[in-house]
């Protein structure tokens, strides 16, 4: 089945590549187009003589280009998708290029994997002894930081310039506390464009607690530790969350967003199963790299997902790659507005430095920058959210929605109006 455009949209990676890949998407400057259930493929006559090969493989979703673009999927990808999405594109006989790209992925995806190098115990000890170290004298120069700022005073620091920020977040990055580093850097460039002053006396709070929880680590469980150490940036390495917990369900793709700010891009795509509890695939990009194609929003994926250490929801990552088994006919059952600041408060309690709580909310409408429910709560939306967009595919209210509670308000990610699951 084509994809929606909303499908195609939430797939490419800014806006101008959907705007460069609209005035491509006509059968003009096409040939040898075709689809099956797997693939999606056709050659795009650009300015030179040899048209560009598109290849698009549509249960990863992955894509493929001839063309000199970085960005995944490229504008060529984006019109083919498009054509296809609007009917344009039937079903026929695979071409050479897409069948033989289809044909390596199938062939790297069953490659065994290369033995782990033995780890020496002493070395390792050593290693972490010494970053222990480093982390400590770091979160205790942090803490004489902050002590300094709240004695000048919040209206103080809402008047330092952006390079003072900067300069407190290279101090923690040299700490190995990159984490916290990016908090103070965002925060840097929010007071520059007006961040007002509760918002800044709640950060300074988290990060206040952030590191006294470091101080006494020795006092928390396992899992609060494991969630202190991904705030702090000291992350879990993979081969260890490999080892661990691994569920093997069916998962439905419930929404996906990227935050592009600062030195990081940030992708977060969510997952919930059938019994209603929530996963979150994080990946991230750092200057000159890019982030990968996000699973479409309504997906349903049989597959085998580790999980990190700490506390609900946590974070896992795909073991394998993920086998589609069709579209979902809904996001899940939804909840009220009150039982879903409820869960995102036990949620605080429990990690007070986290950022974001997931959420389906039922029956909802939309107006005056809030989300409704049917008992009449409402909640603040996010002031990035795509009111435009919003209004138009949803007409002001949807069946589930589906958003993160992030601080005191929502962004809204997908919604189900009469059946339709789309991405925002």
């Amino acid at each position: 089945m084509p994809w929606t455009q909303e499908q195609v949209i939430a797939a490419a990676p800014d806006a101008a590549s959907v705007t460069a890949g609209r005035k491509l998407a006509s059968p003009g400057p096409w040939s040898g187009t075709g689809a099956n259930d797997a693939l999606l493929w056709g050659s795009c006559q650009g300015s030179g003589k040899k048209p560009y090969q598109v290849s698009i493989d549509l249960t990863g979703p992955a894509f493929r280009c001839s063309c000199p673009s970085r960005k995944f999927p490229c504008k060529h990808a984006i019109a083919l998708l498009l054509l296809w999405s609007a009917g344009a594109i039937g079903d026929g006989e695979v071409s050479e290029f897409a069948s033989s790209w289809a044909d390596e992925r199938a062939t790297r995806a069953q490659k065994p994997t290369r033995a782990a190098t033995p780890v020496d115990p002493e070395a390792q000890a050593a290693r972490r002894a010494e970053r222990v170290a480093t982390m400590d004298a770091g979160a205790a120069e942090f803490t004489r930081w902050l002590s300094d700022l709240v004695r000048a005073g919040v209206a103080d620091a809402l008047r330092r310039p952006q390079a003072w920020w900067e300069t407190a977040a290279s101090r923690l990055v040299d700490a190995q506390l990159p984490g916290l580093a990016e908090r103070v850097r965002d925060t840097g460039a929010d007071v520059v464009v007006g961040l007002d002053a509760a918002d800044l006396l709640e950060r300074i709070g988290v990060w206040w607690m952030l590191v006294r929880a470091w101080d006494r680590r020795a006092d928390l469980t396992t899992a609060e530790s494991a969630d202190l150490h991904a705030a702090l940036g000291w992350p879990t390495p993979t081969a260890e969350v490999r080892a661990g917990v691994v569920e093997s369900r069916v998962w439905t793709v419930v929404g996906a967003h990227r935050d592009e700010k600062g030195r990081l891009a940030q992708q977060r795509t969510w997952l919930r199963d059938d019994d209603g509890r929530y996963r979150m695939l994080l990946e991230t990009a750092g200057p000159g790299q890019s982030l990968g194609v996000p699973q479409l929003a309504g997906a349903r994926l049989r597959a085998d997902l580790a999980v990190y250490p700490g506390a609900e929801p946590c974070r896992g990552l795909f073991v394998g790659d993920p086998e589609p088994v069709g579209s979902g006919v809904s996001l899940g059952p939804g909840t009220t507005l009150d039982a879903a600041l409820a869960d995102a408060a036990a949620a605080l309690a429990a990690t007070p430095w986290r950022d974001r709580h997931p959420v389906t909310l039922a029956d909802v409408r939309f107006g005056d920058g809030h989300v409704v429910d049917p008992r009449g709560s409402s909640l603040a939306l996010v002031d990035d959210t795509p009111s435009t967009m919003l209004a138009a595919v949803s007409g002001g209210r949807a069946d589930l929605a589906f958003g993160e509670i992030d601080g005191g308000r929502l962004r809204v990610l997908t919604i189900d109006v009469d059946g339709r699951v789309v991405p925002l």
